[in-house]
């Protein structure tokens, strides 16, 4: 999933005739009317809203009981909440700020709904490694994005490099490029997230046990540190490094190239490695629709079974316990859950069925994932743990750019180590 800030004057435009929607609907829609229940479905992933307002109109045809009212309003969550006015159901990126939420007991228990026992585990543990409460389950996985290192394969047919599996043949392969004065790897370090969900998670991902570390971590407590036997300066070290000597071989203007920069340059086959989800492939081919690409798990050991796909809940499924339709909301969730609904939304945006029944990737640009994800092989970026109030975007920029493992590391450490200590007082 795109970042916030990455919203199309296409998409403000629907953002807002959404808000009008809902504002008309509310005003006629009261809990002591004799119509169909109201349910405000709040989903604000900006490069869907449509195809949801669509779904919704789909969803209200095929019933009479239920009347769904799409917000996409962009409308923050947490002021929802202190006003205790959240969604009846939500669609939403699955993050720590929504594992906040399980871990206050603010979202209903919908253990009991035969849909949750249709979810692979090793998606619902995704869920699981943020916050959970004790014999509940209080988000539904929806739609899981898969990512790697896309590549262009007709530069890799062009100089007979094979699709590296091991950390040496990562390396061989970029000095084979640079040799051919390829550019090996598009970075696009003007916008942070592209590092933190590129270089970073998929550096740390494959290389050691990510969701293991946060834990270990957050045991911790005030104990955290530098000097930890659990910490940044040890078990991200030797990634991280690996991580600045991969950087090297990224285009000489990274710093000053934005998200739509790469896109353009790659799509023009200007580098043979990308490190972007598929949310970027639509925008490759529409750069060029004849140029191929696939997209293979970053190899960070000599091991090749150790290479792993990143993975994040694109979206998941909750109910707040305040909403005064849970009824209503646990209808339409079951129907946004049904095997044609949710498998024709993950085939349109090139994501994964979180359901153990679900088909394999097919699309040709990111086949070369499906093995790791049958296999488990699978983790959410180490990104995904770090709370906002450390600017671990912005250390890593500065990162890319010195090459100074041991100011990030160390920085790391020291604003883990501040906040655990206040959240302890």
């Amino acid at each position: 999933m795109l970042p916030p800030g990455h919203l199309s004057r296409r998409s403000l435009l629907a953002a807002g005739a959404g808000g009008l929607a809902l504002t008309a609907a509310g005003c006629g829609a009261g809990s002591g009317g004799s119509g169909p229940d109201p349910v405000r479905f709040f989903q604000n992933k900006p490069e869907v809203i449509g195809y949801f307002g669509d779904l919704v109109a789909e969803f209200n045809a095929s019933q009479d009981g239920v009347r769904a009212v799409h917000d996409s309003s962009q409308t923050a969550l947490v002021p929802q909440f202190v006003r205790n006015q959240p969604p009846d159901l939500a669609a939403w990126n699955y993050t720590l700020e929504v594992g906040n939420y399980v871990a206050t007991g603010v979202l209903t228990d919908l253990s009991d709904l035969p849909e949750a026992q249709r979810v692979d585990p090793q998606y619902q543990d995704l869920v699981d490694q943020f916050a959970t409460n004790e014999g509940e389950t209080n988000v539904l996985p929806y739609s899981v994005a898969s990512a790697g290192v896309i590549y262009n394969q007709d530069l890799f047919e062009r100089f007979d490099v094979a699709v590296p599996t091991t950390w040496s043949e990562l390396l061989a392969a970029c000095e084979t490029f640079a040799a051919a004065d390829v550019t090996p790897l598009y970075s696009t370090y003007a916008e942070t997230w592209t590092i933190s969900q590129g270089l970073f998670d998929y550096c740390t991902g494959s290389a050691l046990d990510v969701a293991g570390f946060f834990a270990d971590l957050r045991e911790l407590g005030p104990d955290a540190g530098p000097d930890a036997e659990v910490s940044f300066s040890n078990q991200f070290r030797e990634p991280v490094e690996k991580m600045l000597q991969l950087a090297a071989f990224s285009n000489r203007d990274a710093a000053s190239r934005d998200y739509a920069d790469g896109n353009l340059a790659f799509g023009r086959g200007e580098a043979a490695m990308y490190f972007q989800g598929p949310w970027a492939l639509g925008e490759l081919e529409k750069v060029d629709p004849d140029l191929r690409f696939g997209t293979f798990p970053l190899p960070m050991t000599e091991d090749p079974s150790e290479a792993r796909a990143r993975v994040n809940l694109d979206l998941a499924l909750w109910i707040p316990t305040a909403s005064s339709y849970q009824g209503a909301a646990r209808e339409m969730l079951q129907w946004l859950m049904q095997d044609e609904v949710i498998a024709r939304y993950n085939a349109d945006n090139l994501a994964t069925s979180p359901l153990l029944d679900a088909q394999p990737l097919e699309d040709p640009r990111l086949v070369g994932l499906q093995e790791a994800l049958q296999e488990g092989r699978i983790y959410q970026g180490a990104n995904t743990y770090v709370p906002l109030t450390i600017p671990l975007s912005n250390y890593l920029q500065e990162a890319v750019r010195s090459g100074d493992a041991e100011t990030f590391l160390r920085r790391l450490d020291e604003d883990w180590a501040r906040l655990a200590t206040r959240s302890a007082a």
